[in-house]
């Protein structure tokens, strides 16, 4: 089975806090513990780089050895190396996304990583800081756990970033959210092979409301020979794979694909959030102005592209976000979706 879609990234407004003044302070017991924790875990995810690369939003990308990075922690990774490129699917088209290489921010600098190494955005103290704990760092929070498409509870936290920059992200999980997975690097799963990509790093160029558009493949699709998950972005671009003994449902095949967007509603205040969904405008507005997911396919038993039918559009809260589809000879099936969030119609 196979996702492949065009996704339109709009510029999302950036916000940062207030600087705070260094003051001298003695921890807690509880503090310094918790500290220490975050040493240990830094220690452990952090590996070791043979370069390192500023991005001008602050990240920090690490060049890892690609025998080195967070995956071969696994027990049934350990002494392997990444593995080589499976036969792409038939009707596959390598240059039908319309973004170069250094789409990411990161890759602006000029810089990028040797070859051999995988670049992987550096996990900080103030990342683990802003969750809730350090156990559930990188993990999506319990109450975001969503059993089936139709319970509204699916939704993605800013928390893991600290700031609102659009960013292209992974999440694998076996159990629902519950005890497995993690988002990007940040555990033992998903096996990068690209030293071009950086998962969890910012996207740009992003596309501007009644402006110059920009989109990106990608392809997931299951390796009929091994039986490895492997995600494609942008021109032919392979990122890495998701080793087949990490699930049991996806073993043989997919039975579900979803495509779409998600926010947070924590409804703090009993009113629904003013958070936005791709550009923060609804649908109907069509090319230039909403988010849109274009030439939608999927892939059959014997590894061949087939456009998508039977879609079933849904949207939880149609006031806040909606969704429209439609379908033509040069964007296939495709929708436009969004909307603002909170509203006279959303309260």
């Amino acid at each position: 089975m196979l996702l492949a879609a065009f996704v339109a990234l709009f510029l999302i407004a950036s916000t940062s806090a207030p600087p705070i003044a260094a003051e001298s302070f003695i921890p807690t017991a509880e503090e310094y513990q918790k500290l220490t924790r975050i040493k240990a875990y830094l220690k452990n995810i952090n590996k070791p780089p043979v370069k390192t690369i500023q991005s001008p939003d602050g990240d920090l990308i690490d060049c890892v050895l690609s025998h080195l990075q967070p995956a071969f922690d696994h027990n049934k990774l350990k002494g392997q190396l990444p593995l080589d490129p499976p036969e792409r699917p038939k009707g596959f088209n390598s240059s039908a996304g319309s973004v170069a290489e250094s789409y990411q921010l990161w890759r602006q600098t000029g810089e990028s990583c040797p070859k051999g190494t995988v670049p992987i955005r550096r996990t900080t103290e103030q990342d683990i800081l802003r969750a809730s704990s350090v156990q559930r760092f990188g993990r999506k929070p319990i109450k975001s756990v969503r059993r089936d498409s139709s319970d509204s509870g699916h939704e993605v936290s800013p928390e893991l970033y600290g700031d609102n920059y659009p960013r292209f992200f992974t999440y694998w999980t076996t159990d629902a959210y519950q005890a497995t997975g993690c988002y990007n690097l940040l555990c033992s799963g998903f096996v990068q092979t690209n030293n071009k990509i950086a998962i969890g790093a910012a996207i740009s160029p992003r596309s501007y409301y009644n402006g110059r558009q920009f989109d990106v493949g990608l392809m997931i699709w299951k390796d009929p020979r091994h039986g490895n998950w492997w995600l494609e972005i942008g021109q032919g671009l392979l990122v890495g794979y998701w080793p087949a003994f990490l699930f049991s449902h996806l073993g043989s095949h997919a039975s579900m694909i979803q495509f779409g967007g998600e926010i947070v509603n924590t409804r703090s205040t009993g009113l629904h959030t003013s958070t936005q969904m791709g550009s923060g405008h609804f649908a109907e507005e069509g090319y230039g102005k909403a988010s849109y997911f274009r030439n939608l396919q999927i892939i059959d038993w014997d590894n061949s592209l087939l456009p998508v039918s039977n879609l079933h559009l849904l949207a939880d809260h149609p006031n806040c976000y909606d969704i429209r589809q439609g379908k033509n000879k040069l964007w296939g099936t495709y929708f436009y979706y969004g909307g603002p969030g909170r509203n006279v119609h959303c309260p």
